[in-house]
């Protein structure tokens, strides 16, 4: 296990809700594993595709890596191929990564989750177990199709609060907005506008941003934008990006490797310097100062406004 990937084996595999499959992954030699802070995720390299997934252990001296897959409709994104693999398949994966941790000296912590969201919060339940951290999950899901729903009633016990329509889960929202004891911080993980509807409601509530935590899927799908062409400074090259082809396609078809990993605007390991132009910052990676300053972009999910940019590469 050196370098910047590991290469494991599939040690388990089983059915966590309807169309969702938890996979548990261990070292060849059955080692222990890099640990990590709850919040963490890794991505998986499978069939010639790199998704990003939350890990849901506590992350304390791991012997495995588990996560839970929602196969998408038709197959999207790398799901397919994790919902094929077997016990004893070979896949590599990232070490762990995290901007989803558990902040130290929160008073309290309030997890909330819809769907697939739950995986991180799984996480952040065992860690907050072992390190006996004041938590509340707030868990909307549909009937039926609620992975890891024993095991967070086991973990949080009272603490858990179960929603299975919009409205009640609203009402329940707004309660625990306005009832949470000072120094309360806020984790939120499920689909987009579920995520953004939490963090909005909290907002008006009068929540500081700065308790505010949110773990994303991925970057809002914006289309395919229009045409663009970038100039590479330091190489003396221009290429051009056609509407629906992502920069960092782009730059690879011209034989210039960034590095990256997630390709969902997420990990940040794909920024890029920019000297000039506007970019269209389509990330969940930068911040709102950063994406301001246009020094910097993530060529697997943003564009460019201008019709050049400039690049430092």
């Amino acid at each position: 296990m050196t370098g910047a990937l590991l290469d494991l084996v599939v040690r388990g595999v089983t059915v966590a809700a309807p169309g969702i499959r938890s996979l548990a992954f261990e070292a060849t030699d059955g080692g222990l594993l890099p640990a990590y802070v709850a919040g963490s995720h890794i991505v998986v390299h499978r069939a010639g595709r790199t998704n990003s997934y939350s890990l849901t252990g506590s992350g304390s001296n791991p012997s495995e890596y588990t996560i839970s897959v929602l196969r998408q409709p038709g197959g999207a994104g790398g799901s397919l191929a994790l919902h094929t693999l077997r016990v004893g398949d070979a896949v590599s994966v990232s070490r762990p990564r995290s901007a989803f941790a558990p902040i130290a000296t929160a008073r309290w912590h309030l997890l909330i989750a819809a769907g697939i969201g739950i995986t991180p919060m799984i996480s952040h339940l065992k860690a907050g177990r072992d390190w006996q951290r004041p938590t509340t999950l707030l868990y909307r899901y549909r009937p039926g199709a609620a992975a890891h729903l024993d095991e967070a009633r086991a973990l949080a016990g009272t603490a858990l609060v179960e929603s299975t329509g919009r409205e009640h889960f609203a009402v329940v929202l707004a309660e625990h907005l306005r009832s949470q004891p000072l120094g309360t911080h806020l984790y939120v993980c499920g689909p987009v506008e579920f995520s953004a509807n939490v963090l909005q409601a909290a907002a008006d509530a009068g929540w500081p941003g700065s308790r505010l935590h949110s773990e994303p899927f991925a970057a809002a799908d914006l289309g395919p934008g229009k045409p663009f062409r970038v100039h590479l400074a330091r190489s003396d090259v221009d290429v051009d990006v056609p509407a629906g082809v992502s920069l960092l396609d782009a730059l690879e078809r011209a034989d210039h490797v960034v590095p990256n990993m997630c390709r969902s605007g997420i990990c940040g390991e794909c920024i890029v310097p920019v000297l000039r132009g506007r970019p269209d910052h389509r990330d969940l990676y930068l911040s709102d100062d950063e994406k301001t300053e246009n020094a910097s972009m993530m060529c697997c999910v943003s564009r460019g406004l201008d019709h050049e940019l400039e690049l430092d590469l």
